[in-house]
């Protein structure tokens, strides 16, 4: 697999993750993706970025009621 930006070789590991909402913020350290040795460009694989979406619908509806409930 190559890097999309600078055609360097693509190795698996585990890269950080951060999502900015309203209401909060959610950080995951080590998720598993794919990293660029040239660049260090990080590529999530499908079925981590499906699961970082179900997590973040679920987080966004409690956040929800949390906000209704103030």
């Amino acid at each position: 697999m190559k890097c999309i930006l600078c055609k360097g070789s693509m190795k698996k590991g585990k890269a950080p993750f951060q999502v900015e909402r309203d209401a909060y913020t959610v950080t995951l350290q080590a998720v598993p993706a794919w990293i660029c040795s040239q660049c260090g460009e990080v590529y999530f694989d499908e079925k981590a970025v499906e699961a970082i979406q179900d997590m973040i619908r679920t987080v966004d509806g409690e956040a929800e009621k949390v906000a209704l409930s103030a």
